[in-house]
Parts: C-alpha cells; structure tokens; sequence
C-alpha cells in the first residue's frame, strides 16, 4: 500500500527540549494509525510537523511522495488538516464554523451547504446549523471542529487527543466517525492519544512515543500489548515520582512532586517513581470506611467509553485514572465534573 505521509529522521528542538529525536515513520495511505504515549513525549509536535505548521530542525517530512520544503508548503498542506486538542470555535453559527474553510478556498454555495450537510451528519448534529458554536456542551463543541475538519475532505487527517475530556457519549461518536471516514471516504487518519485503549478501539497500526522516540512500531494489538504488559505502559497512567521515607510500621510515604502524599507498602526510602493500576482504584461518591490508607477527593475530568468498562480520569491534585464497569459508571450517575473520592492500598503503589 502507498505510503501517504513519511517522516525520514526527523528532530525537533524548542530551547533546550527535544520535543522529537531522529522519528522515522511511514503512515500508510487509507490506514487509521495510532500515535500513543504520555503527555510530554512529542505526539502534539509530530502532528504539527506533519500538518506542515512546524518545520524539523533536521529530517525530511514528505506528503504523497512530495518532499516538504519551503517552496512546496503551502500548496501540500492544502492536504493535510489538523484538529487540535484544544476546540477553537469562532462566536457565530455551527454552520458558519463548519464551512469557515471552505469558503477559504472559494467553494460554491452548493458545494458549502452540502459539504456541512453532510460532516454534520457523520458526527450526529443534524440539524444544528443555526445553533450558537461556543453555547454548545464541550463534547458538541469538538464534534463541530471535527466536522470543520471533515467537510474540507483532506486525504490526510491529523486528530491530536480527539477524545480527551469528552462524555462517552461524545467519544463514542468520534470513534465512529474515525471509523466511518476511513473506511467509506479513504481518509488516512493519524490519532494522538495517551490512551492505550482508546488507541486500540480505531487503530490497525500504532508507535509507541516517548520522550520524543518511537520505542515501539507495529499492529496496534501487538503494540498496545506488549505496552501493557511493561513498565513503558505505566508511564502513561497513574505514574507518579516523588521522595519516599520509610515509617516506623514499616510501609513508605511518597511525597510526590507537588505535595501530595501517599502511603505504600514498599520499603523503599529516597527518590522513587511509582505507578498504581487503574483496576486496582476504588471509585466512589463518598468517602466509606475502609483500611485502605490512600483516600483523596477530586473532580473527573475526562471519561472514555470502552464497551463494558468505562475509564475516567480524577483531578485529585495529581491525575488518576480510575477503571470502572460500565454498570457502576451508571449507577454511580457520575459524569465529567462531578466530585468523587479514589481509594487504594498502599500494596497498590508499586516501583516502576
């Protein structure tokens, strides 16, 4: 299969950060490939660079076949189209958003009404061309960018964290509009997540980045095992370093970079890094009786649907990412912003 977008050991610093180090990678034409790793490794970076917004320092970045360079941009990137984490909607109509960059491009009336129609529809807004954008719920709001994204039908879509904070509702319609605009219009499909999971859910292949690195290439199956099953997939959730001292009774207390303490069984005294299983967190409305030694209050502020199990993510002063069955999830009636309490052991904290 053709490979639509190639990065040929490509670097890029900001100051004294090396955001990417030597990343070479191939994107296939027609394929959803997952790009994964925590936050601060480079994904957000990698997807500009590929978008033709950031030039490498070193490294070639080549789009269909054409190498990018300073006399090609503008015209190759006209391919390309990036939907950013962080929804920027202008203050007027869903339709005047949805059709903002067409009319860029001097596309027809016809053209525009019906191209709007139809992203509207692949991310289930019919209906909401008259509405005001920015009045809309968060998760509507970055279903209004991915449509913008889609009615400009570019052969190469760059999502960076396009599930990150939204209701299941909201994510579960994004997976399927990745899905959708893969398999009914071709479109190749790059989506940068933290989430291992929600990485396996669209993706046929995926690389594991970190601090700037592919660490790992290949069928997302394969990749997303092998990161769960080792140290490099705790570094993506519940990861967390800090000084630990050994007390009295013999378990540890980690005082975390930024304040937050918790207990662990481990004896272990100086500086540690430590992760805690989201299966092994006790999600709850309140707070309960429990010889648990690890009790924090905070607020959820992202869920992710993943068929039976939900996972959500805890502001509790550190994030935490909680796992829950899709039956507690509901009968709990909790949802992004709700306040909740986590509860682990201290047999729960363990090195990475």
């Amino acid at each position: 299969m053709r490979v639509l977008a190639e990065l040929d050991h490509v670097s890029k610093r900001f100051g004294q950060v090396k955001a990417l180090d030597n990343v070479t990678l191939k994107v296939r034409e027609r394929e959803v490939f997952g790009l994964v790793g925590p936050n601060g490794s480079g994904k957000t970076t990698l997807l500009r660079v590929l978008a033709c917004l950031e030039k490498p320092d070193n490294g070639d970045v080549l789009i269909a076949g054409e190498k990018v360079n300073d006399r090609a941009r503008d015209r190759v990137k006209l391919g390309v189209t990036l939907v950013f984490q962080k929804t920027t909607l202008f203050t007027a109509s869903v339709y005047y958003n949805v059709a903002y960059g067409l009319r860029l491009r001097g596309a027809s009336k016809s053209d525009v009404d019906d191209s709007v129609k139809e992203a509207l529809d692949m991310v289930k807004l019919e209906g909401y061309e008259n509405r005001q954008a920015k009045k809309l719920s968060g998760g509507e709001q970055q279903r209004v960018s991915l449509a913008r994204a889609l009615a400009l039908g570019s052969p190469l879509l760059l999502l960076d964290e396009p599930m990150a904070n939204l209701d299941p509702k909201s994510a579960s319609v994004i997976e399927e509009v990745v899905r959708q605009a893969n398999k009914q219009r071709g479109t190749t499909i790059v989506v940068a997540t933290h989430n291992v999971f929600q990485a396996g859910q669209v993706a046929g292949r995926a690389a594991m980045l970190v601090d700037g690195r592919i660490a790992d290439i290949g069928p997302a199956n394969e990749v997303l095992g092998r990161s769960r099953s080792s140290a490099g997939f705790a570094r993506l959730e519940n990861i967390f370093s800090g000084v630990s001292e050994v007390l009295e009774e013999g378990n540890s207390r980690v005082t975390l970079d930024g304040g937050i303490v918790i207990e662990s069984a481990l004896r272990q005294s100086g500086r540690v890094t430590v992760f805690v299983r989201p299966e092994d967190i006790v999600l709850s409305k309140k707070r309960f009786e429990s010889s648990a030694r690890n009790v924090f209050e905070g607020k959820v502020v992202e869920v992710s649907d993943f068929g039976s199990l939900v996972r959500l993510k805890v502001d509790a002063g550190k994030p935490f990412t909680v796992q829950v069955t899709k039956r507690s999830f509901a009968e709990m009636a909790i949802n992004v912003g709700s306040l909740v309490c986590i509860t682990f052991k201290a047999s729960s904290v363990e090195l990475v």
